[in-house]
């Protein structure tokens, strides 16, 4: 006798509203270990009637310090399978915002067939129904994870073939995707709820290379041969047993472009950049977090380092003195100064970030730090096998005016190159004064104007540089002049005292 729909239904309600009850019952009326059993064997006896693996693949791992790789790769390949099928989707713009990659939104399925196999994919967010909000500390916003469902009897094709080349796909389809992005760290104080994310980024869009780098050839292939032979040492740091990273100290005045250095380095590795701000770091522990977040093929920058973090350890009490009657007169330096001294991070924490064991986890990474003054810095810091490579980021030479005159005026040689060569063998002035310069600030500007404008400017700094020695030499003989004749007062005072006091014995005898 087959059952009508109706039937059915009706059956299938008075089952379901039995097993809630039996369900109840179990629950108010059996004791803890009791229930235990019962939903083990329970789960045992529903597994028999359900033929159906199911793998989960977490958003993150460790206790929630790193992002799955698995991830991120299994996202990559369900957006190529799930935009014609399921009905909500995530859109993101990439390469240049010349394609559009559509992901599946949450709560929502795909299959996929793989061998003449078929698989079921979920995406899926759970949110804790009972969450502590505050508007200083906002409620979690999830946890993700993509649910992987198969037959048993496909178990080990899935686990050793598929799901290998899910991953292999995702990260081709990464690769073929990928944007280099500028990285920025959040404050730690924003790393909850919503706002959980250590890092935010735009873009990586710098047009900075090596080809337009103000810097002499040779030191520019130095370097470039450096960067390619630890781009490809992988076996080579693993078999010496150190962790794949190099770091790299870049030193010099302002506007002698270190950051374009930076930009460059990167452009030619095709690596992501973070900018680490330590100043908005609260302690140690919190720097290994970002650290662990950051993605391998990546620069990790910290710009003048020597004014992040007091590093050295050779201020004295009356210096800090004089910085505390200086600060209340200035209330703006006073806030700037209160606002260091919330970051927490020591020199030794950072020296484990560096080179410590924390420094092994991720690879394939450049740590660069920069400075305006080397001396500065706790010798500790900077190393060889922590700074493996320094670089002196100098004053203008003749050989980077020319890369900097074909970059601006389109021209190798010029009849005034010769005057401009001995000025600048005579003049200290940065890579950025000299392109200053050199750019026509009209229409009407040619080279001869532009490069006249910096002969002017040569000779001016020469003149300025002459007068400061000469000042600088005066107020020296200035000082020693005063220096002889506060020696010269002190000696007649003495002498003074010493005729004085035979006349005083001889009166009390």
């Amino acid at each position: 006798m087959v059952m009508s729909m109706g039937e059915m239904y009706s059956y299938v309600g008075s089952t379901v509203a039995t097993l809630m009850f039996i369900n109840a019952i179990i629950q108010q009326y059996f004791p803890f270990h009791i229930r235990g059993y019962i939903e083990r064997y329970g789960q045992k006896f529903v597994s028999t009637l359900h033929p159906y693996v199911k793998i989960t693949f977490d958003e993150f791992t460790g206790e929630r310090m790193k992002r799955s790789e698995a991830f991120s790769a299994i996202r990559n390949y369900l957006s190529a399978k799930s935009s014609a099928h399921v009905k909500r989707l995530k859109a993101d713009v990439v390469k240049d915002g010349q394609s559009l990659v559509l992901s599946m939104d949450n709560n929502e399925e795909v299959t996929d067939e793989f061998e003449g196999v078929k698989v079921w994919w979920t995406s899926r967010k759970i949110v804790p129904e009972k969450q502590f909000s505050l508007p200083w500390y906002p409620a979690s916003d999830g946890k993700k994870y993509y649910s992987l469902t198969c037959h048993k009897r496909d178990r080990k094709l899935i686990t050793e073939s598929y799901i290998s080349h899910v991953l292999k796909e995702g990260d081709a389809i990464a690769a073929r995707n990928r944007q280099r992005k500028l990285y920025t760290n959040n404050p730690s104080e924003n790393w909850y709820g919503y706002k959980r994310t250590k890092w935010t980024h735009v873009v990586f869009e710098h047009p900075s290379t090596f080809e337009t780098l103000a810097m002499e050839t040779k030191k520019k292939e130095e370097i470039m041969k450096d960067l390619i032979k630890f781009s490809k040492g992988k076996q080579y740091y693993s078999r010496i047993g150190k962790a794949w990273k190099r770091g790299y100290l870049l030193y010099g005045p302002p506007g002698t472009g270190k950051s374009s250095m930076i930009a460059a380095i990167a452009n030619f590795l095709n690596y992501d950049v973070y900018d680490l701000e330590l100043t908005t770091v609260k302690d140690n522990t919190d720097l290994r977090r970002l650290l662990i977040e950051t993605s391998s093929k990546s620069v990790i920058v910290i710009e003048d380092i020597d004014c992040s973090l007091d590093l050295t350890g050779q201020r004295e009490k009356k210096e800090e003195k004089d910085e505390e009657e200086e600060e209340g007169k200035d209330p703006v330096r006073k806030k700037d100064k209160e606002e260091k001294k919330q970051s927490k991070v020591t020199l030794s924490g950072l020296l484990n970030c560096v080179d410590g064991l924390w420094s092994a986890c991720g690879e394939e990474r450049i740590i660069v730090f920069t400075t305006n003054y080397v001396e500065k810095l706790d010798p500790a810091l900077i190393r060889r096998g922590r700074m493996d490579k320094h670089i002196e980021m100098s004053y203008c030479s003749f050989e980077a005016f020319k890369v900097l005159a074909k970059n601006y005026l389109y021209i190798d040689t010029h009849p005034l190159y010769e005057e401009i060569h001995k000025l600048l063998e005579e003049t200290n002035m940065t890579p950025a004064d000299v392109a200053e310069n050199l750019m026509p600030k009209s229409e009407e500007d040619d080279e001869d104007t532009c490069l006249k404008a910096l002969i002017e400017a040569l000779v001016a700094a020469k003149e300025e540089a002459r007068k400061k020695v000469e000042e600088e030499a005066r107020l020296k003989a200035e000082k020693e002049e005063k220096g002889k004749e506060e020696a010269q007062l002190k000696l007649e005072k003495k002498e003074e005292d010493k005729e004085e006091s035979p006349k005083e014995n001889g009166e009390v005898h």
